[in-house]
């Protein structure tokens, strides 16, 4: 997989226990991160699971979506589809691509991904989807955006991390 690996980046955002999602929906509401997500994401390959892919409910546009489903039947207009995290990267391959989700494709990613693209929320959220402990012998902070929201009344920061 690291052939193909070197062109993934994850993006996630995250509440201060790692939080990510309650009942497969945002546990908060933060346009400002919607913003950024579609600023980042914006002309690339998605890859997510199928349940990150029925949260959202439709393809994104103006991106490839690429689901990652192992029910092989499984098929969506406007999606192309992949058994695995591996064959969704080989699709995806040659072209800057993001990982965004769900908790399980997250894990599977951690490992092979060089970037992480972070929204970390500095409120903690009822959640009962993960996002990985980061591992500060692997992963370097390079960039920082603090911001605070003003619809949702509390502090976020867009981070990036760099594999060391």
């Amino acid at each position: 997989m690291s052939t193909s690996a070197g062109n993934l980046t994850i993006v996630v955002a995250t509440d201060k226990n790692n939080g990510i999602g309650i009942n497969n929906t945002l546990p908060w509401r933060l346009p400002e991160d919607l913003a950024h997500f579609k600023r980042t994401t914006s002309g690339h390959a998605i890859l997510m699971g199928r349940k990150t892919f029925e949260s959202i409910g439709r393809p994104l546009p103006n991106r490839r979506n690429i689901v990652i489903s192992r029910n092989a039947g499984w098929q969506h207009e406007g999606v192309e589809t992949a058994g695995s995290l591996q064959a969704a990267a080989e699709l995806a391959a040659g072209a800057p691509a993001f990982v965004i989700g769900g908790a399980q494709i997250y894990a599977e990613a951690l490992p092979l991904v060089n970037r992480l693209i972070v929204t970390r929320i500095e409120q903690a959220f009822a959640c009962d989807a993960f996002f990985p402990a980061l591992d500060e012998q692997v992963w370097k902070e390079t960039a920082r955006e603090e911001h605070r929201s003003e619809t949702g009344g509390f502090d976020y920061a867009f981070v990036t991390y760099e594999r060391r």
